[in-house]
């Protein structure tokens, strides 16, 4: 999942040289990487395989229902739910890009990574993961329209706009990815070839990287600024400008009903940014990667999976709308 949850950590790790006593001979150039995923005990992986097939199929499932519920419900056809399906539809690109593997893997016995295919990975991770966060950030910036200028929210959030926010997302977000991996592709020597994760884990691939360039620093700052700084900068301002406004409505229900319209979106941004900043932190204080590894599960495929529910939970407009959608199919 901040500066970039998903980016700090690297920010920390590329200002690490390779030790001086490293002899050349352990400085490998590599074709692929060996994840040890999350547990070496064989007994367990049943259990990791169910678990994680289940968890994935949930995420996928509840997150293509609410994007079929807001195309196919026209009142839905409304700014909010168009950040929400585009929302969805990150989510379930997040969640792909590293469980499929790791349930393969388990079922496999094979934890073996090429060089591309880790290269990828972690650019689809890096995108989709920034992806999530612009996109918070305009949908923060929607529910500080509904409720800041309400006389003027259909005027100001048009569809031309809303489309340029995604696009604008999307465009970043490549840009990012991308930036990332200019700086990886880089770094043809490393001092082995374990990834204590059980994906290619950007943080993970770049402290086993002999590489300590200003230019890379300073690109991996900007990296950060631009997919962790600038959201969570926007958010917080457009709550911060939601707060002032309900405060200053005088009646209790018409500040309930207000910040109610917030509610899920509150809800998802906390769970988005919380679990990524205690990855974050525990990977910080423990000293052993594969307890990080563990954490990592909970912004990997604990939160795209909560998502759909949060928003369906907490939201009439979509929880009809999928009940009629479910009666048309079954």
């Amino acid at each position: 999942m901040s500066i970039d949850l998903f980016t700090f950590p690297n920010l920390l790790f590329f200002f690490k040289r390779c030790p001086r006593y490293i002899e050349p001979q352990n400085l490998t150039r590599v074709s692929e990487f060996f994840l040890t995923g999350l547990s070496d005990d064989l007994e367990l992986h049943p259990l990791l395989f169910g678990l994680f097939l289940s968890m994935y199929l949930v995420s996928v499932l509840g997150n293509l229902l609410i994007i079929l519920a807001v195309s196919s419900e026209p009142h839905l056809h409304a700014p909010m739910y168009f950040f929400l399906s585009n929302l969805s539809l990150a989510d379930i690109g997040f969640t792909s890009t590293t469980i499929p593997k790791m349930i393969v893997d388990i079922q496999t016995q094979s934890r073996v990574i090429s060089y591309v295919g880790c290269l990828t990975q972690m650019s689809f991770f890096m995108l989709f993961g920034c992806l999530d966060s612009l996109l918070l950030a305009a949908m923060a910036y929607d529910r500080f329209v509904a409720i800041c200028h309400p006389l003027r929210y259909l005027v100001i959030m048009n569809p031309r706009l809303c489309g340029l926010l995604v696009l604008a997302s999307l465009f970043i977000s490549v840009l990012v990815s991308q930036m990332h991996n200019s700086i990886v592709l880089q770094l043809t020597y490393f001092k082995d070839v374990e990834i204590s994760h059980f994906f290619c884990d950007p943080s993970q691939l770049l402290n086993l990287a002999c590489s300590d360039t200003f230019t890379n620093n300073i690109v991996m700052y900007f990296v950060g600024v631009i997919s962790g700084f600038l959201p969570i900068s926007g958010i917080f301002f457009s709550y911060y400008k939601i707060v002032s406004s309900i405060l200053r409505i005088p009646s209790t229900g018409g500040k309930y009903k207000a910040f109610s319209t917030c509610g899920s979106h509150l809800s998802v941004v906390c769970l988005f940014y919380g679990t990524g900043l205690g990855v974050y932190l525990s990977s910080a204080v423990s000293t052993s990667p594969r307890k990080g590894a563990v954490a990592s599960v909970v912004y990997t495929v604990v939160t795209p999976m909560l998502n759909p529910f949060i928003y369906s939970l907490r939201n009439r407009d979509i929880q009809r709308a999928m009940q009629r959608l479910l009666s048309k199919t079954i």
